[in-house]
């Protein structure tokens, strides 16, 4: 029962999971952004055991309520036009941006931004708290 809840959980997430509309036109910003250094779920999970970095969390508020967030992670208010000042004031840290999952790109949108604005080290998890749920990992609901 429980797979066939976590099965339907992910399906939804894959359709409707990412807030961003797709034109079908890519952007400067879109471009840069698919040029942005990835991670899988395992290799966040053990970086953010080690502490090494912190997630950032690029998803919208029916995602996060639907799919629960990555403990610890900082929660932008929107992929495009959330401000600096809502990442962490070291802009040397690690960070990890996600979003929904593999079918988003809100999180290489945000992680662009991120280094427009001066951070050097930012990477993305194009698997998403989907990927990260399916992975078994612990979430937290907000």
């Amino acid at each position: 029962m429980r797979t066939l809840l976590l099965v339907s959980l992910l399906a939804g997430a894959a359709l409707t999971g990412c807030s961003k509309k797709d034109d079908g036109q890519a952007t400067e910003a879109t471009q840069a952004a698919s040029k942005v250094p990835t991670m899988t779920v395992d290799e966040l999970d053990a970086a953010l055991a080690n502490k090494a970095c912190d997630p950032v969390d690029a998803n919208g508020d029916r995602t996060r309520k639907k799919m629960g967030v990555i403990p610890g992670a900082h929660l932008l208010s929107d992929s495009e036009t959330f401000t600096i000042s809502e990442l962490p004031a070291n802009k040397d840290r690690p960070l990890v941006f996600y979003c929904a999952n593999t079918h988003c790109d809100a999180s290489h949108e945000a992680a662009a931004k991120a280094i427009t604005a001066g951070y050097t080290n930012v990477k993305v998890m194009p698997a998403g708290i989907a990927g990260w749920v399916k992975a078994g990992k612990k979430t937290t609901s907000i």
